[in-house]
Formats: structure tokens, sequence, C-alpha cells
């Protein structure tokens, strides 16, 4: 019984790798201008470069959103932390990009069609209206972005983006924090916690069995953590901005 068990323990570990192949690979086309080469010769891994798009990415459309904000929002708390953000992420989009200049790596240069449509909503938008969907769209976006910043601080070998990371860090989460409190985030609504599945060599049961276990975070689970978020917190948001 026993060699039976464990090959059925083997097929499940190599499905559970091919998912995450497959996530890795689909995730190479989600994030654009994405550049794995850098200087010298060394490749820049899959993880460093979903921080550096993913940055990127939140700085080109958070700037002008928070740009309206400060203009249009109804509430006086709402256009405060409004031009806030935006001359914050300008600071972080200047790190982003003197790091991808360091590294070789080329960046995207426009936010995505997902991201452009979340503009066009807030431009849309008026009045209490425009104040819910800002808060709605930043925080889960936020949201989205925090771990992906934690996994790739943690096992990045690259001293660049590890400084890159701790700066986005305290942006990220100085910026839920001043979303937070305009009292127009709806907790129980935001998008749950990206977690891996459970298993007996999985970080849950390891951290049941009140264990370390001795591994790194893969390439390949930070992107499927961060596609994964970015999928469960779209639909949240949608959710949560139909019912405003």
């Amino acid at each position: 019984m026993a060699p039976r068990r464990s090959a059925r323990r083997q097929g499940h570990r190599t499905r559970r790798l091919a998912v995450l192949l497959i996530a890795f690979v689909a995730g190479l086309g989600v994030l654009p201008g994405v550049a794995l080469a850098a200087p010298a010769g060394q490749q820049l891994n899959a993880a460093d470069a979903a921080l550096l798009a993913g940055v990127r990415l939140a700085g080109l459309w958070e700037m002008p959103a928070g740009q309206m904000a400060a203009e249009k929002g109804r509430s006086p708390r709402v256009r405060e932390i409004g031009a806030e953000i935006a001359k914050q992420h300008e600071e972080l989009d200047r790190l982003t990009v003197e790091a991808a200049n360091k590294l070789g790596a080329t960046i995207p240069t426009d936010p995505t069609p997902e991201q452009k449509g979340w503009l066009t909503e807030m431009k849309n938008a008026r009045g209490t209206q425009f104040d819910q969907i800002f808060v709605t769209r930043l925080r889960v976006a936020h949201g989205n972005i925090f771990p992906v910043i934690g996994a790739v601080r943690a096992t990045t070998r690259d001293p660049i983006i590890r400084e890159l990371a701790e700066a986005a860090n305290t942006f990220v989460n100085d910026h839920m924090a001043m979303l937070e409190s305009t009292g127009l985030v709806r907790w129980a609504e935001l998008p749950p916690a990206a977690l891996p599945a459970p298993g007996d060599d999985g970080l849950l049961a390891a951290a049941s069995a009140n264990t370390a276990p001795s591994f790194g975070v893969s390439s390949a689970l930070v992107w499927l953590v961060f596609l994964g978020a970015l999928a469960t917190g779209g639909i949240a948001t949608w959710r949560m901005v139909r019912r405003t």
C-alpha cells in the first residue's frame, strides 16, 4: 500500500507543477514590455521581471487616477489622498525606471487596456460615485501587488530589485492605509488572500505542523499568485462597483 500512496502523491505533485508552469507561460503575455535580459549576460528571473513590470504598470494608471481624485473628488479626504498618492507614485516610478535602466530591462510604457478602462470609468463618474470607484479600484489594485512585492523581496538575489521591493513595500502599504482612512473600503467584499493549496508538502501543512520548510518561493509561484490576485481582484472590484 505504501508504494501506491507514494505514486499517487508523486502524481499530485506532478500535476501541481504542470499547473504552475502553465500559469507561468500564460503570464508572460500578461505583463507587456518585460525583458528577461540583464547586463553582462546574466538573466533577470521571472519574479524580478514581474516586480519591475507590476510596479511600473501601477504607476502608469494610479498617477493619473490620483490626479483626477485631487481635482474632482467629492470628499476633502479623497482629494487630499489623491494628490498624495499621485505624488508618491511619481517618486516610485522614478525608482522603477532607474532600476530597469541599471538592469537593462524593458518595462511597460502604457497602462494595460483594463487599467485604461478603469481611468475612463473614473472620468465618467461624479460626486460620491467617483469617490467610491476611486477608493475601490486603488485599494484592490494595491492589495494585488502587495504579496508580489513581499515574495520578491524575500527571494530575490539582485540587490537592485531588493532595494526597489523595499521602497515599493513602503509606498504601497502607505497608500493602502490612506485609502482605508476614507472609510469607503468595503472590507467584506475584498478578494480573499491567494494562498497555496494545502497538502502534506505545502506551506499550510508546514505551518500547521509548526515547522519551517527549507525551500524558496519559485518564480512560477510568484507569477501564479500575481495572476490569481489580478483575476480575483478584478471580479471582486467589478461586483463592488456594480453595487455603487
